[in-house]
């Protein structure tokens, strides 16, 4: 199939023509859509990382909002770059900003983004059937999955996109609701869903080997694996900390593997490749299975300081599933926290 695509000529190219607008044709078969390398349809996500990174003033602010890292999103941006053949921003040391060629079309690029937001608005109560949803990684795999299976069962109309995979394809605009783990933020209508419990955790054969060495040395050359995903909230306990209050170790309590999430590190924990310290509602549905094992006393945790939390679109609760899911995960969550609470003693 031949496809015809008017590219007119943008403020990017600075080739206006007196009143003139220079306007390119491409002849283009159906099965090959690429233009230079870059596939069509990156361009519009491209675009989307490169407003959002102006508008939040640096990288990672944006990619916080996508719920991606800021490395992918860096390179959503330098592959436009590399189409275009020329730089869209200045990094320094004081944040980012557009650089001279972008500035000529930084206003138009804002409000392309603005109607797209207003279009995806007035659509939105066409896909009442649809919740899209933005969320930590772990919580979404981890806590959510196993639960919102439950939840399909008696809800089989309702059709899920988390972190853009799921039943409906990701759509332009806002989720439906977004949940992270961090503290409050003031500027939003939120929920607190729950403060996690961090602890050892182990495979059961892992727990079962130390349960036969001495009491002091029980980790005592065996992999410790560290988590980053906690290091930003204050007072989060990791092997140093944990091992330093309760002992079980005498050396290198710093020293392993470090993982950026909960999920991949749960893999290597899977096949007794070491002890982890994580939080105790993301895996209270593995040990319950049997999958994984808690190796010392539940009582030497520490609670964290940063807590799930979650705030829907107001537009969104406006539909009557947004608002009946939005009942439900807060009485998941509320469920959540009082077994905590019941198998700490708290």
């Amino acid at each position: 199939m031949l496809l015809l695509l008017l590219f007119v000529q943008s403020s990017l190219n600075f080739r206006h023509i007196g009143d003139l607008i220079k306007v390119n044709i491409l002849y283009l078969i159906k099965e090959n859509l690429y233009i230079n390398g870059m596939a069509a349809t990156t361009h519009l996500r491209a675009l989307q990382a490169l407003e959002l990174a102006i508008r939040k003033g640096s990288l990672k602010a944006a990619a916080e909002e996508l719920v991606i890292t800021p490395a992918a999103l860096g390179q959503r941006i330098r592959a436009l770059e590399d189409y275009l053949g020329f730089d869209l921003l200045v990094r320094g040391r004081s944040g980012i900003r557009p650089t001279r060629e972008l500035e000529a079309a930084q206003a138009h690029l804002s409000a392309g983004f603005r109607e797209l937001q207003t279009v995806s608005q007035l659509l939105d109560f066409q896909r009442v059937h649809e919740v899209h949803i933005s969320a930590d990684t772990d919580w979404a795999e981890l806590w959510l999955k196993p639960r919102l299976a439950r939840y399909r069962k008696d809800n089989t109309n309702t059709q899920f996109c988390i972190n853009g995979v799921g039943d409906v394809p990701v759509r332009l605009g806002q989720a439906d609701c977004e949940i992270w783990f961090s503290e409050s933020r003031d500027d939003t209508a939120e929920d607190l869903l729950f403060h996690d419990y961090l602890l050892p955790v182990s495979s059961p054969g892992n727990t079962k080997r130390i349960s036969k060495l001495p009491i002091d040395d029980r980790l005592e050359g065996f992999p410790l694996l560290h988590l980053d995903c906690y290091s930003r909230s204050p007072g989060s306990i990791g092997w140093p900390e944990w091992i330093n209050r309760h002992g079980y170790r005498k050396t290198a309590p710093g020293r392993g593997i470090r993982y950026r999430q909960v999920v991949q590190a749960l893999e290597a924990i899977y096949s007794n490749a070491g002890f982890i310290v994580c939080g105790l509602a993301l895996v209270q549905e593995q040990i319950n299975e049997g999958k994984l094992s808690l190796p010392f006393p539940i009582t030497q945790g520490e609670w964290s300081e940063y807590a799930y939390r979650v705030t829907f679109r107001e537009s969104a609760l406006r539909r009557s599933q947004i608002g009946q899911f939005r009942e439900w995960l807060l009485a998941e969550a509320n469920m959540t926290r009082q077994q905590l609470s019941q198998m700490i003693g708290d």
